[in-house]
């Protein structure tokens, strides 16, 4: 069993919180948590993918946990959160890597990859929609709207943070516990997100990713193709993205796969996890 270590690693003019696990000339697998979780939602594939000979790198993303926390709405913009990416593979000393994130780490990952193609060996996605994609389904179909609906109630300041905080994150945890299958996260599990939630300044900086939604950078047009080998692995039971979102977002992939687990949800890396690391582990091997 490989022992996990904690870095804090300089990139794009701050400081993450990294969690490394598995030997240092393995092929580098890095792993992007999405929201409200932190490194520790990738605990089994950590272990997993170290145990095959591969190094895993599991960021807090800026704003989490005990990474750096900007006070800008601005600073937590995709094209940010993209450049702490590149820079962390970057200081990695590896040229390329398997990049793998899931709900706003998956949302990251698609742009690092239309972004930085030559940073990348392959790119894995669970459940996180290609950003073009995912605002053309919004358009054409009031369904996801109702069901991304939670993202209007995070642009209003400093109520989520406090409604969340309510009850020693009682809501934030039922969320949690009631869109994934029974029995998915343990007492134990909870009790270290809560401790994650309780960083100082953490939920207000988590709850800015979406507020940074709005706020669009007059940047130059990044390409929506994606030109990397891609498997996108979704729970079909998500509650908050559709399983369609899968296959629209794969037309914009020049060599891409999906992957549709029928019972789990949006937290189907928690759920299934052997299975996904299979998946995982079985993508990178392909030639």
């Amino acid at each position: 069993m490989e022992l996990q270590e904690h870095k804090y690693i300089k990139t794009n003019g701050i400081k993450l919180h990294v969690v490394q696990q598995g030997p240092e000339n393995g092929e580098l697998v890095l792993l992007l948590h999405g929201f409200p979780e932190f490194w520790y939602g990738w605990s089994n594939q950590l272990s997993d993918l170290a145990n095959k000979g591969f190094r895993v790198w599991a960021p807090d993303q800026r704003g989490y946990n005990l990474s750096d926390k900007p006070k800008k709405v601005k600073d937590y913009r995709m094209d940010q959160l993209a450049a702490d990416v590149a820079g962390l593979i970057k200081a990695s000393g590896k040229e390329k890597v398997i990049l793998v994130g899931h709900d706003w780490g998956g949302i990251v990952a698609w742009r690092v990859a239309r972004e930085y193609p030559e940073l990348l060996h392959k790119l894995i996605i669970l459940n996180a929609p290609h950003e073009v994609a995912m605002g053309s389904q919004i358009v054409r179909h009031p369904l996801q709207l109702v069901k991304s609906s939670y993202i209007a109630f995070f642009q209003l300041r400093g109520l989520p943070e406090r409604v969340f905080g309510m009850s020693n994150w009682k809501v934030l945890e039922k969320t949690l516990v009631n869109s994934s299958q029974k029995g998915t996260f343990t007492e134990e599990q909870l009790k270290n997100y809560r401790v994650a939630w309780s960083q100082p300044g953490a939920m207000r900086s988590m709850i800015n990713w979406y507020r940074a939604l709005i706020n669009k950078p007059t940047k130059p047009t990044i390409p929506s193709r994606v030109t990397v080998p891609t498997l996108v692995i979704w729970g079909a039971k998500d509650q908050f993205l559709g399983p369609e979102l899968a296959s629209k977002s794969l037309e914009f992939c020049d060599n891409g796969r999906g992957i549709l687990l029928g019972e789990a949800t949006h937290w189907v890396h928690h759920e299934e996890p052997e299975r996904v690391s299979n998946l995982m582990i079985d993508f990178i091997a392909e030639k």
